[in-house]
């Protein structure tokens, strides 16, 4: 959490780190060292498993690696600020899972039922995973901070939830769509799951000892009947505005 208004240095580092192996990665393909599909995830064949690894690194142009630049940078930012103790498993774990889950998934053309030879590249995924892990992981554990970050999520990248679905559902193609529906929506679902499995690890809803059923106190019961016998004009009919002056009254004796 943000402790003393102070900033985590990985909140910071990490973030950078990523965007500029990613900058890295699309340098090296503009200058011919990842080719056709080498280091993308292909789907059911063999050759495709090294995109579990490096896919996330490489894009298509420009104007796609800049589309995920910017949400890897807000989102991570968030999880490693928000979420320290969890936040290299939710990243290592969400990286490796999605891979695998969009090479397990058969490369369909659900217009057509045709197979498809895909590959898949770019950051997309990851910022899926990143996106719905911070937006539930806010709505399991049910803490004011959280849910706070679940709400900026939901307003900036509500929208995400789109790209989980084929574009040939929405408009006519005449060929394919190029957007990977698959890495979006094995993003989400690992999100999802990952911040399911750590919702007790780490803040979450605080629970103070008089919110428990049955709670009772001694102490807090004399300091009432104490009250009630020397200041007896308080008990007389008066406004909402006294009756909350003797109950600010009662917090202070308590805190003695």
């Amino acid at each position: 959490m943000l402790k003393n208004n102070v900033i985590s240095k990985k909140a910071i580092v990490n973030p950078l780190l990523m965007l500029m192996a990613m900058w890295s990665g699309y340098f090296l393909q503009l200058h011919g060292f990842f080719g056709s599909c080498f280091g993308a995830i292909i789907p059911l064949l063999p050759e495709g498993l090294l995109g579990i690894l490096t896919a996330p690194l490489l894009h298509g142009n420009i104007d796609h690696i800049i589309g995920n630049s910017i949400p890897i940078a807000a989102l991570m930012f968030l999880l490693y600020q928000f979420y320290p103790l969890v936040a290299n498993k939710v990243f290592v774990i969400g990286w490796l899972a999605t891979g695998l889950l969009v090479w397990l998934l058969p490369p369909i053309d659900i217009m057509t039922g045709h197979y498809l030879y895909t590959c898949t590249i770019g950051a997309s995924g990851v910022v899926y995973v990143l996106a719905f892990f911070l937006f539930f992981s806010g709505i399991f554990k049910w803490n004011m901070t959280l849910l706070t970050i679940s709400l900026l999520v939901v307003l900036y990248y509500g929208s995400l939830i789109w790209g989980m679905l084929p574009e040939e559902l929405f408009s006519n193609l005449e060929e394919p769509s190029k957007i990977s529906w698959q890495a979006h929506l094995a993003g989400a679902v690992v999100g999802v799951t990952l911040a399911f499995m750590f919702r007790r690890v780490g803040d979450k809803k605080k629970r103070y000892i008089w919110e428990f059923p049955n709670y009772y106190s001694e102490k807090d019961d004399k300091l009432w009947q104490e009250y009630k016998e020397s200041h007896p004009d308080d008990f007389l009919e008066m406004p909402y505005k006294k009756k909350d002056d003797i109950w600010d009254r009662l917090d202070e004796l308590r805190g003695k």
